[in-house]
């Protein structure tokens, strides 16, 4: 299933980042003395996740007395601007839907509190679904997604391109290699497709894992302090002028549509995709296959962090913990992973699925997210770090010169950084 727009954050669309620290008055929908609950999710243009959060309301409701819960769904490109002006107001719900990236920000704003799950719950989950601020667990989400190489096997052959597993992935010189082969097969018009055209959120959770895997990163992880050296360094250089060169020298489509589209469209030979387009290239290609992300260097990674459900810092901390209990579910776990397609965030839940199981199709998009998976900086900075990464990305694919945008990132993000006296670190 394609979902071009679930890794969207405020910063990243234009919208202003959460700012804190901020009011922690008793909310007037929030607060659940009174035994009410009430749930904000970012998935109203999503009626197959709304069917299984209302499921596990049903459930819950009827399995106790003492807290009635209700959801209220809102549109995503909405979501993250309706729950600012709910923080400001005083006015947040009980639980809400929180992207993994701005689990940071929203803690250090004073707008959740730390989740009370037991650690035999949250320990069979995916580290990347939990989400943290100052080792503190503020976020729990039910599903994962991971990309990869989406190839053809019959492609690949044909070009004399080595398939690659997680045990000898590709090389950077292989992968250079294998685009230049297939570009020279086929009569494709590019060798890969990356969806440049899909914004936002895309750009960091898509490119910067490449940056990671050349050794450089979005931001100092020993400090949270400064971006100065990981993001403007040699290796940041060597993947900024790199990846430019796919674009420069027409193996990649600046301005490929997003979804892969190149790709499905057989314009591509090859797509950097995620796990919720691989139902529908496996419709598409018979001979699909799905292949680790290359090394380049620091060894393989891609993005990992997605939507997670959070306790507000308003709410009666008891009867949230308590529906989160009875969401966190195995049973619930699988549920959304067969409705929509996401990789479930426990073993057990896999195993309860139709594609993510031991001998599933998608089994090795589980295998990637627990073995390559980087989440992006758990820090309030994100907002601005995903915000110029973007904008200066961009610029590097349309030629744009590689330092002075590596050097532009790391002036903002520093200087955001220094305004907000470290946020908290």
């Amino acid at each position: 299933m394609q979902r071009r727009r679930f890794f969207q954050l405020a910063a990243a669309s234009g919208g202003a980042a959460l700012a804190g620290p901020a009011l922690t008055a008793c909310s007037a929908r929030g607060g659940s003395a009174d035994g009410e609950l009430l749930l904000w999710s970012h998935n109203a243009g999503s009626p197959l996740e709304i069917e299984v959060t209302e499921s596990i309301i049903e459930a819950f409701n009827g399995s106790q007395d003492a807290y009635t819960a209700t959801l209220e769904p809102f549109p995503q490109d909405v979501y993250n601007d309706t729950v600012n002006a709910a923080a400001l107001s005083g006015d947040l719900p009980d639980l809400l839907t929180v992207d993994g990236p701005n689990v940071a920000n929203w803690a250090w704003a004073g707008h959740l509190q730390p989740l009370a799950l037991d650690a035999a719950v949250t320990d069979r989950f995916l580290p990347s679904v939990l989400g943290r601020f100052q080792d503190e667990l503020y976020a729990i989400g039910h599903w994962e997604a991971a990309c990869s190489v989406f190839a053809r096997q019959s492609v690949l052959e044909a070009a004399g391109v080595r398939i690659p597993t997680m045990e000898q992935p590709w090389t950077r010189e292989e992968f250079d290699d294998a685009l230049l082969q297939v570009a020279g097969s086929g009569g494709y018009q590019y060798a890969i497709d990356f969806s440049t055209a899909d914004t936002g959120e895309w750009y960091p959770y898509a490119f910067s894992p490449f940056l990671q895997s050349f050794g450089g990163d979005l931001i100092d992880r020993e400090t949270h302090l400064s971006a100065a050296g990981v993001l403007n360094g040699p290796e940041a250089l060597a993947w900024g002028q790199w990846f430019q060169g796919l674009f420069t020298s027409g193996l990649a489509n600046v301005e490929s549509p997003g979804g892969a589209e190149d790709f499905m469209q057989g314009k591509a030979a090859m797509a950097f995709h995620g796990n919720w387009g691989a139902l529908a290239a496996a419709d598409l290609y018979d001979d699909v296959l799905y292949l680790p992300p290359p090394d380049f260097g620091a060894g393989p990674k891609i993005g990992g962090g997605s939507w997670q459900w959070a306790v507000t810092s308003t709410a009666d901390g008891a009867g949230a913990n308590e529906w989160l209990a009875t969401a966190v579910s195995d049973e619930y776990v699988a549920e959304y992973a067969n409705r929509t397609g996401l990789i479930p965030a426990t073993d057990a839940a896999a195993e309860l699925t139709e594609h993510y199981g031991t001998d599933g199709k998608l089994r090795m998009m589980v295998d990637y997210s627990k073995a390559y998976a980087v989440l992006r900086p758990e820090t309030p900075a994100y907002t601005v770090i995903a915000s110029v990464f973007g904008q200066y990305t961009g610029d590097i694919i349309h030629g744009g010169d590689v330092q002075e945008s590596l050097d532009a990132m790391v002036a903002e993000i520093d200087a955001d950084i220094e305004s907000n006296a470290g946020y908290g670190f």
